[in-house]
């Protein structure tokens, strides 16, 4: 029970802590400092959970995503951070909030269109060139590396990974 109770310091530490904390400006770090030491920081990590679940998909998605070009990658992280679903699955579950983001954009042509659209335009500005927009039912561009069909292809292996397929 005496073990619960916090240690009193000795006057002669209360005295040299004073002289030391005397010379010092005080500040918001300062505070959080001192309450560091009083448990307020114990165990938590100074990462928000949003945070961490960002980094896993974006470790995952540099491990496990075909992507040689990279526009892809950051379209789809940026895309996947902005979306419900990360908030709605929770925070523990980043990959399944991936995957299930992955298959809504399969899922519908209309979204996997603007999607590469977005991934386009982001390839135009990483190389700092004209991007290649494939146009509704016409064959793409020789030179456009992100067409409807690749964008489909990877984010289906993409999500055939997550599943364990």
């Amino acid at each position: 029970m005496s073990e619960d109770k916090k240690k009193r310091p000795s006057s002669e530490d209360a005295e040299i802590e004073r002289e030391i904390r005397s010379d010092r400006k005080f500040s918001l770090a300062e505070a959080i400092g001192r309450m560091g030491g009083d448990g307020m920081l114990k165990g938590a990590s100074p990462v928000t959970g949003k945070r961490q679940a960002e980094l896993e998909i974006e470790h995952y998605l540099e491990s496990h995503l075909v992507d040689a070009q990279g526009a892809l990658e950051v379209v789809l992280l940026r895309r996947v951070r902005e979306s419900e679903l990360l908030l709605k699955r929770g925070y523990d579950q980043p990959l399944e909030s991936l995957a299930l983001f992955c298959e809504r954009i399969l899922g519908s042509e209309e979204l996997l269109r603007y999607f590469v659209t977005d991934v386009d335009a982001e390839w135009g500005r990483i190389y700092l060139e004209r991007p290649y927009f494939q146009k509704g039912d016409r064959p793409p561009d020789p030179e456009d590396p992100y067409t409807f069909s690749s964008v489909r292809v990877a984010l289906s292996a993409l999500v055939a990974k997550l599943r364990g397929e």
